[in-house]
């Protein structure tokens, strides 16, 4: 079961900042979640439309430009990244997950992902959008037909997962708590990957792997890690 941390390794990190980025990296992690807001002018790494909870700033983020939000304490003394950034630390190591929140201007987005893939700071296999928006998924996937869209979801739909199969995702994001047996069954059906995010407990972790799921998203990728290593030679 791949293990991806959930804003980089936010447990231990200040979410969606370097150190939680580099510490997820030296783990040795499957991929990487971290959440995207637009700026005024460049795409943030930042989970809420507002910078009061994770900052020391105030205010809703696009409503700022890049500068203005990088000067703002994101914890510990960490700033706030920038989408290139997160780009020029990971340099291809893992497969960074995009999940797009506040977005705008998607093809200014569309441009930067083929401008760094062209110069090698990551490939296509490494690149993976998602969303809870399905109509911004439906635009990048016809803008770069090539891109791995991650379609989330907090419900379990009386078509299971039929939604992320009608936008050709790769693959369907699930609430720990809204996930059973026969979603991930239809899933895979269907030939998606399953992944369920937040799963940091022990108790919830092994509840997937017997779900069949094919990843989760979780705070303390070590810690998940371990629990998995452990469960594999018991």
């Amino acid at each position: 079961m791949k293990v991806f941390a959930h804003r980089g390794a936010s447990g231990h990190f200040p979410e969606n900042t370097k150190s939680a980025i580099l510490e997820a990296l030296k783990i040795g992690v499957d991929g990487i979640e971290v959440d995207i807001q637009s700026a005024i002018d460049d795409y943030m790494l930042i989970h809420d439309s507002w910078l009061d909870r994770t900052t020391n700033g105030t205010g809703k983020v696009n409503e700022f430009d890049a500068v203005t939000i990088a000067k703002l304490d994101a914890g510990n003394g960490e700033y706030v990244p920038n989408l290139q950034q997160l780009l020029d630390w990971n340099n291809d190591k893992t497969l960074l997950n995009l999940e797009l929140k506040h977005t705008f201007e998607l093809e200014k987005l569309a441009i930067q992902l083929e401008y760094n893939i062209s110069m090698g700071k990551i490939s296509r296999t490494n690149i993976l959008v998602s969303s809870f928006d399905h109509h911004q998924l439906l635009w990048l996937k016809n803008r770069l037909p090539w891109l791995k869209i991650g379609v989330l979801t907090s419900s379990i739909p009386i078509s299971y997962a039929k939604f992320a199969e009608d936008l050709n995702a790769y693959s369907v994001h699930v609430d720990k708590n809204f996930v059973n047996k026969a979603f991930a069954n239809d899933a895979k059906q269907r030939g998606l990957k399953i992944y369920a995010y937040t799963v940091d407990k022990e108790q919830d972790i092994a509840l997937m792997l017997e779900y069949g799921l094919d990843g989760i998203f979780t705070n303390y990728p070590a810690q998940t890690k371990a629990y998995l290593q452990s469960l594999d030679h018991s």
